[in-house]
């Protein structure tokens, strides 16, 4: 059999800080459709982002609301940074810093549709099931190998890890409550690309 080529890799625009919203609703909404990626020496990985939540300020569930720590430096930074940490024992979950700095706040990163790297990503997670490679933010980091070493990184400048424009029209956006929390449960700050089989959690918050 003929080895099949590579296909050629997406033309995917770096952000420029200045478009991202200096919100966190705001900012929520407007990842929804546009891309992730991750330049590794070999292969570079790169997802779409189907799924959101917000953490704005004075929200109970979010990692600012006691206030400034070393740990949660990256959350006071300008919007656009990377705010990563180690959950749960178990893995990493990746937020953009979402207001002027100074001030805390953020936007979980919870699920991305896979676009190129999705054989390494595979490697990583352990299965070839396409729709559970990158769906949930701990699966995500895994599967994009994203750590605590890019904790306070611009993702809109020169780095490794970066925010892309979107590489095809967003489809419509649905808002639901957050997954997995315990405070300030009823608002809806969760946002999702509708109809898309990679956003996580239960059925009835996907549709």
């Amino acid at each position: 059999m003929r080895k099949q080529s590579a296909a050629p890799p997406l033309h995917i625009r770096r952000l420029r800080r200045s478009e991202l919203p200096a919100g966190t609703m705001e900012l929520a909404r407007y990842l929804i459709g546009k891309t992730l990626v991750h330049d590794l020496p070999r292969v570079r990985v790169a997802g779409r982002i189907v799924e959101t939540e917000a953490y704005p300020v004075g929200d109970a569930a979010g990692h600012a609301f006691t206030g400034l720590t070393p740990s949660r430096r990256s959350l006071f930074l300008p919007h656009g940074h990377a705010y990563v940490y180690f959950t749960y024992g178990s893995c990493f979950m990746m937020n953009v810093s979402s207001e002027e700095v100074g001030t805390g706040a953020g936007v979980l990163v919870r699920a991305v549709e896979p676009l190129e790297g999705i054989r390494f990503m595979q490697w990583r997670r352990g299965t070839t099931r396409l729709q559970d490679l990158t769906r949930g933010p701990g699966r995500l980091a895994q599967a994009m190998d994203i750590n605590n070493r890019y904790d306070g990184l611009n993702l809109c400048a020169g780095g490794k890890l970066w925010l892309g424009a979107a590489v095809r029209p967003t489809g419509p956006i649905g808002a639901t409550i957050r997954i997995g929390i315990t405070r300030d449960v009823h608002r809806l700050y969760r946002f999702y690309e509708r109809g898309s089989p990679f956003v996580s959690g239960p059925k009835s918050l996907r549709e």
